[in-house]
């Protein structure tokens, strides 16, 4: 593995005692709440491999419910995560879960509200960095360490480049994009890393593009 400073190596500042069960956790429990967009009323927590096995030990589960309240890895609450949720009444279930992942640090968050629901799924691969592997049943590569925009359409001629000249328009350069989907001509999930932050002027143009469902962005 290449890292590309010596805060890769060293880890993020965090509520310890582990980069990768406790920050990791964390951050994956921050982008669900991104995405999510807002707090929710329940979750359903599955850990597999290495999470199932030590989740009480490292704080896996105390870091994972931060990150759903939309806390930093550094932030002192999330040692009292679990109360700061109840006092929300937010309803918290774990499950360990037997099956073999490829990746042992893996978490299958679900969670949602009167108004809709979000499964996701991710791993922490070291160091607090993740990957974001499944989302609502599309596979994608999301870090969750760059600024990104996740965007819902019809999987149609032209939607692509569509996408691609209003970030041009807008002089924000593409790091990383994929795209994801269940079935040829249904629907289809793009997923674009980029180098700064979006604005809603950028967000308004995409979404009234013909053939989007919906445009989400997460912010570094």
């Amino acid at each position: 593995m290449k890292y590309k400073s010596v805060f890769d190596i060293i880890g993020p500042v965090m509520i310890g005692p582990s980069s990768s069960h406790t920050a990791g956790a964390a951050r994956i429990g921050r982008v669900a709440r991104s995405l999510f967009g807002r707090q929710p009323k329940w979750a359903n927590i599955s850990f597999y491999g290495s999470f199932a096995k030590t989740y009480k030990g490292h704080g896996t589960d105390v870091a994972i419910v931060g990150g759903l309240l939309d806390y930093d890895t550094f932030d002192e609450r999330i040692k009292t995560s679990m109360s700061i949720a109840e006092s929300l009444d937010i309803k918290i279930t774990f499950q360990i879960e037997e099956a073999i992942t490829d990746h042992p640090n893996t978490a299958k968050v679900m969670i949602g509200d009167d108004d809709g629901e979000l499964e996701l799924v991710g791993i922490s691969i070291g160091g607090g960095k993740i990957e974001i592997t499944q989302l609502n049943g599309f596979d994608l590569g999301l870090s969750g360490n760059h600024p990104a925009l996740l965007v819902v359409h019809d999987d149609r001629y032209g939607a692509i480049a569509a996408v691609a000249n209003i970030l041009a328009k807008f002089t924000i350069n593409i790091g990383h994009m994929e795209v994801s989907r269940k079935e040829k001509g249904k629907q289809a999930l793009m997923t674009i890393e980029v180098d700064q932050n979006i604005d809603d002027a950028v967000i308004a143009e995409l979404s009234a593009l013909p053939h989007i469902t919906q445009v989400t962005k997460i912010v570094d």
